[in-house]
């Protein structure tokens, strides 16, 4: 033990000992530097960055969604407004149990199986959970109820929300468009601009169709926004600025409301478009696609039903007609045959050909059938268009042949978009060679030629080409883009009219030429023309064209009897015309689907239009009789 004792250095142990402890505390000051450092650039060095987001977590920018803009008619007629009203809204990411809540809900507020199925429509559709309406418009009584009440529901709140409403529902309803919630697809259409996206922030809602997607820039406004001091539990305290939101401009449109409740009640039960336009500017002044849907459906979200219902009816109500329906022409396009035989020369206006009631092309035994049997006899250019004659059509236009029949076919808005302010619009189809070979890969024959010469075979137009068309000649061939927007009105300011119409082009028709075939048109609706009825008795003077578009092929053999075929395979009517016919003030195009002759269906409905425009009185129901027109048919 001594000498264990006498092997210890108490001198060494005591130096280690210190040399520990300066050790443990040179770390604790590094720590205590590292520490003091890291308060240093906490509290100095990033003190604005934090006091940044100190008051960013205290202050909260609160968007204020702007009032939409309105729609009226040119007389101010109220299309599309707004009204105010309450929603009761559910955030499903602060809700844990949904089904749950929405049972107890529905004990204080009516929620029927459609609101239901909205909702869910909508849930599926959103990916940021968003709060979403499980009842929209409810009554003061169901919002004292639920407010009573709010405490037990978390997550759930009732919000004042201004509702879209189209007064007039089905009518003009392609055109208006309506407003839909906005989807994940639309926000990220938005987002693709920064600026715009951040005008929509806390707007619910964009244009869909129509009028309403067109002109969603100006009928949006400019979104405002508030910030607002909060408390720990986000809830507001105080306003500390507001920037307001500036409302969106009311639209006056071209329209005439009065003139489209005309038109759309003169075609009763039957299916198509009527498309009327000054032909001294281009305005579009009725807009009818039969049928039509309410746009009122579609504003919170169409339930799966409804949109069944709607999308697999056979009317196809969805279809905008007037703009995506693609027909044949037939007859009408026959006094653009007949300028463009004029214009280089094919044919003179005393010309005569004999028609028996037939064509045939040299070498070929095919009977290419005029719509009478029999045939007109001797017939010149204004017989041929105001008694339809197909057969001097049929020669007209293996004489031309099909290149010369598209360049100047073309001029008047056939084959290509009539460029409205609408969305949507359908080219139709105007023939030639080169589109034949390049689409069916197919030669051209002499027989498409024969068929395009009376609107048939490969020919497809929609009804507002054939408007623009009749607008075309109306107006001695000096062409105005169709337009639907009249005026801008902000609010506060007095109404801005937009810029004016300038003609697309001129045709530099020869004057003798277009007189020769406004002239006969005004015969089709005399006695001995194939619309004389729809003209008889009226003070004024119609200019008219009618047209039948096959459905279904006819055999060489058969005849085709409309009593024997299926209402949906009966042939279209066509009527295209503008009055006065010596100083037109409207052009129009009517198809009636499955109508049958153009001057019974189609030709009755252009009548009733033209004595309101005309005459401001509301026409007496016509009752078309092809055994009282004393014309004929087409």
């Amino acid at each position: 033990m001594k000498f264990q004792a006498e092997l210890r250095n108490h001198q060494r142990e005591i130096h280690l000992f210190r040399l520990r402890l300066l050790l443990c505390l040179g770390f604790v000051l590094i720590l205590l530097l590292i520490l003091l450092g890291r308060f240093f650039y906490l509290q100095v060095v990033r003190q604005s960055d934090f006091r940044t987001m100190a008051e960013t977590n205290r202050i909260k920018p609160m968007p204020i969604p702007p009032n939409r803009g309105q729609i009226l008619d040119r007389n101010g007629v109220v299309l599309a407004r707004n009204y105010s009203g309450y929603t009761l809204e559910i955030d499903p990411s602060r809700v844990s149990n949904l089904e749950g809540t929405i049972e107890e809900l529905s004990r204080l507020v009516t929620i029927t199986p459609k609101d239901l199925r909205i909702f869910k429509k909508l849930k599926a559709e959103s990916h940021d959970y968003a709060s979403l309406p499980i009842r929209s418009r409810l009554s003061d009584t169901d919002a004292a109820r639920f407010a009573a009440q709010q405490y037990r529901f978390p997550g759930v709140e009732i919000k004042a929300r201004l509702f879209r409403e189209y007064p007039f529902r089905e009518s003009a309803s392609h055109l208006i468009g309506y407003i839909g919630r906005i989807t994940q697809d639309d926000k990220e259409q938005l987002e693709e601009d920064e600026e715009v996206a951040s005008n929509y922030l806390g707007s619910d809602y964009i244009g869909k169709g129509g009028i309403e997607q067109r002109y969603e820039k100006e009928l949006h406004g400019t979104t405002g926004f508030e910030q607002v001091e909060v408390d720990a539990g986000g809830r507001g305290v105080r306003t500390l600025s507001r920037t307001s939101p500036v409302s969106g401009n009311n639209l006056v449109l071209t329209l005439d409301a009065k003139l489209q409740e005309i038109a759309e009640q003169a075609f009763g039960n039957y299916r198509g478009a009527l498309v009327a336009i000054d032909p001294a500017n281009g305005e579009v002044l009725a807009f009818v696609s039969k049928p039509g849907y309410d746009p009122n459906l579609f504003i919170d979200g169409i339930d799966t039903e409804t949109w069944d219902e709607l999308s697999n009816s056979p009317d196809v109500p969805l279809l905008n007609r007037i703009l995506r329906g693609q027909y044949p022409a037939g007859s009408t396009i026959k006094p653009f045959m007949a300028l463009a035989g004029l214009h280089f020369g094919t044919r003179t206006p005393e010309q005569t050909i004999r028609d028996p009631g037939y064509y045939m092309l040299a070498g070929s035994s095919h009977h290419y059938r005029d719509w009478k049997t029999g045939g007109h006899g001797s017939v010149d250019m204004f017989k041929a268009i105001q008694q339809s004659c197909d057969t001097y059509f049929y020669g007209l236009a293996t004489e031309m042949g099909i290149e010369k029949m598209h360049s100047f076919l073309s001029q008047f808005g056939f084959g290509n978009k009539s460029g409205i302010d609408i969305d949507g619009e359908l080219t139709g189809l105007l023939p030639s060679e080169a589109w034949k070979q390049d689409h069916l890969h197919q030669k051209w024959f002499a027989g498409d030629t024969v068929s395009a010469g009376i609107g048939q075979g490969y020919v497809l137009v929609t009804p507002m080409q054939l408007a623009f068309a009749a607008s075309i000649i109306a107006n001695d061939g000096i062409a105005y883009r169709p337009h639907l927007l009249r005026q801008l009105q902000t609010s506060g300011k007095p109404a801005q009219p937009v810029p004016p119409v300038q003609p697309v082009f001129d045709m530099h028709l020869a004057p003798d030429d277009i007189d020769l075939v406004k002239r006969a048109m005004a015969a089709v609706t005399q006695p001995g023309g194939t619309a004389a009825w729809a003209g008889s008795g009226a003070p004024y003077t119609i200019a008219g064209k009618t047209g039948t578009a096959q459905v279904i092929a006819i055999k060489q053999n058969e005849r085709y009897v409309e009593s024997q075929v299926g209402e949906r395979n009966r042939d279209h009517a066509w009527f295209i015309a503008f009055a006065p016919a010596e100083k037109p003030r409207l052009a129009l195009a009517v198809l009636v689907e499955n109508g049958g002759h153009g001057g019974v269906t189609a030709a009755p409905i252009a009548r009733k239009v033209f004595d309101y425009y005309l005459l401001n009185k509301v026409p007496q129901p016509l009752q078309a009789s092809a055994g009282k027109s004393g014309g004929e048919h087409d």
